[in-house]
């Protein structure tokens, strides 16, 4: 086998590795979006590790965008092979990457129109709303421990990774020169502990292993303590009249969000003010989190004992007409605004940082991983002076950053899941979806635990199994 790593490389975006079988069959292992500044962007998401067409199929570890987000790119460049996913991964598909055509298409138009200005030659989007829908159409749903074999030669079996609704890990079984071997890839691992979702499930032991690194060299406070931390920020938020703005993923975050303050609503532990959650796919998500029971965990199947919809309380509002999410600033009492984009790059949680940022009565709470040169990441910075839509703007809200929430397990997580490996059968560890900085923390920490071979691979990387 030859595994090129062709994304997510030293970075924690654009997830994408190509694996060359002896008999010729090629799978790609995620398809992910490279989400950074638009040049290397454009320059990284218009390149593939093969010709499309000669691909044979993906295996897709979660629905999120550095992962799947590029899928429809390469059904315009020629794809026409099975894209294998959980049942749950498939839904929260057809939501998000029709979603990301939209984006795709209405980014192209508002650049052609400044370049039409300057007499430039216009740009295409990288796909469009029609490779989207032919795109669904090649998915495959799998079930989780369901053995099957994407091509000739190999045998695929997904497992609960605990990140998202239907997230996997995976391990591929393949018969060469007469011996098994088998190569095992993360995606990306859950925090242990978090509502909604099971734990990471531990995968078949494994030859080669590809694991994410996130969150290499640090760790998260204790997962029990993100209500208390949730209620403590809305309530001395509300008490002194202020709103608190959460830039929160459509799908995972939002729903996690949804459902402890829910929880809080019904302990009686949150002031009675009113919650929106402003994302026409957060809406969605949430009906695809509704109608796939079967992957929670089973504190919230007890909790459906007592409250059957735990993603909707008396003073929650899901918002999907501009109009209202319009009206939220012009509001002046307290509330809760969870709206994406996650990293506050995009979307309409910009208008409602931009008209709260400035008020030293308001809180911008940070849930989740900010990567460089997003405005999140300069809002965790807490920079004296934010660009909003270009124009400047003087931070003087609260930021509130709370890891409790993260979906991405920890150092320790991570050591503790490839400690469930075969440490005399596991050959070599590659680390990737994570900063350089995260990576050599995270190896160092393995090279303690006494794996012998820890590589952290550049984009382009190739390497004989």
């Amino acid at each position: 086998m030859k595994l090129t790593f062709w994304g997510a490389a030293r970075n924690v975006t654009g997830s994408m590795h190509l694996l060359e079988l002896q008999n010729g069959k090629k799978l790609l292992l995620d398809c992910g979006l490279f989400q950074g500044r638009r040049a290397e962007a454009n320059a990284i998401n218009g390149t593939f590790p093969a010709e499309a067409s000669a691909i044979d199929a993906v295996l897709l570890s979660h629905a999120h965008i550095d992962h799947s987000g590029m899928l429809p790119g390469l059904y315009r460049a020629g794809f026409r092979g099975r894209i294998f996913a959980t049942h749950a991964t498939y839904d929260l598909c057809a939501l998000m990457l029709m979603d990301s055509a939209y984006i795709q298409q209405s980014d192209a138009g508002f650049y052609n129109k400044k370049f039409r200005k300057k007499g430039e030659p216009p740009v295409e989007p990288l796909y469009t709303k029609d490779d989207a829908e032919r795109t669904l159409e090649l998915f495959v749903g799998i079930g989780y421990r369901a053995p099957f074999s994407p091509v000739d030669g190999c045998e695929v079996e997904f497992r609960d990774a605990g990140h998202i609704l239907g997230s996997a890990t995976m391990t591929i079984t393949v018969t060469e020169d007469g011996r098994q071997k088998r190569l095992g890839f993360t995606g990306d691992l859950g925090n242990p502990g978090r509502p909604i979702l099971r734990d990471p499930q531990p995968m078949l032991p494994c030859d080669w292993l590809i694991s994410e690194s996130t969150y290499g060299g640090m760790e998260h406070g204790p997962v029990g303590k993100a209500k208390d931390a949730l209620a403590d920020v809305v309530g001395r938020t509300a008490e002194r009249g202020g709103k608190v703005i959460i830039p929160a993923f459509a799908v995972g975050r939002t729903q996690e969000l949804v459902y402890a303050l829910d929880q809080l609503w019904n302990e009686e532990r949150i002031p009675r003010i009113p919650v929106f959650v402003d994302s026409p796919l957060a809406v969605n998500v949430t009906g695809v989190y509704q109608s796939h029971p079967e992957c929670y965990n089973d504190s919230l199947q007890d909790y459906l004992m007592s409250d059957d919809d735990p993603f909707g309380f008396e003073q929650l509002e899901y918002v999907r007409d501009v109009k209202r999410s319009k009206a939220l600033n012009g509001m002046h009492t307290p509330m809760v605004i969870i709206s994406a984009s996650g990293m506050a790059e995009h979307g309409r949680v910009l208008h409602h940082l931009r008209n709260n940022i400035e008020d030293p009565k308001n809180t911008v709470m940070i849930v989740g991983f900010m990567a460089e040169h997003t405005l999140g990441k300069r809002i965790v910075e807490r920079r004296d002076v934010v660009n909003i839509f270009g124009q400047p703007h003087r931070l003087r809200a609260e930021v509130a950053v709370q890891n409790y929430f993260s979906a991405h397990a920890d150092e320790p997580g991570l050591l503790e899941f490839i400690g469930t490996q075969d440490h005399k059968r596991l050959q070599q560890i590659f680390l990737v979806h994570g900063d350089l900085e995260r990576q050599q923390k995270l190896s160092h920490a393995l090279t303690a635990e006494g794996y012998g071979s820890v590589a952290i691979p550049e984009r382009g990387d190739v390497v004989e199994l």
